[in-house]
């Protein structure tokens, strides 16, 4: 049986947005690690001392879920916090953190042109401006 959303972009982005992270996702297991865990260690490593209000609030973690992820990745030993003030922490890699992400990034990166691949030679530079755009950010 045909899908009949198959011409619907949104179900087609998510979708492929599924596939994408269900693959990454399987690449990124022998590390021990998930897409999620991975976008936070760039995070912090791009933004050291970010709090942990501010890192929920860019990779839009609800409030709720943010205080078990970081103590999560803390537990592991690849992130440290530390206080700022009474109401918020800052968020630093530790060298173990920067290790694993070093790993990750070779994994993301082979996922990255493998997801790539899948598109035409001539279509590749307009794909991620077209998701930009879709979502709704300035792709320059």
């Amino acid at each position: 049986m045909k899908d009949p959303l198959v011409n619907l972009a949104g179900y087609v982005l998510r979708r492929a947005s599924a596939v994408a992270l269900a693959e990454l996702n399987q690449r990124l297991a022998p590390l021990n690690l998930r897409h999620a865990d991975v976008a936070m260690l760039m995070l912090i490593e791009s933004v050291p001392g970010i709090t942990q209000s501010h890192a929920g609030r860019v990779l839009d973690i609800q409030r709720a879920n943010m205080a078990p992820f970081v103590a999560r990745l803390e537990a592991r030993g690849v992130i440290e916090r530390r206080q700022v003030d009474r109401r918020s922490q800052a968020l630093d890699l530790t060298r173990r953190g920067r290790a694993l992400l070093s790993r990750a990034r070779r994994v993301v990166a082979a996922h990255e042109a493998t997801l790539l691949k899948r598109v035409p030679v001539k279509l590749r530079p307009m794909v991620l401006p077209i998701l930009m755009a879709l979502w709704n950010r300035d792709a320059a």
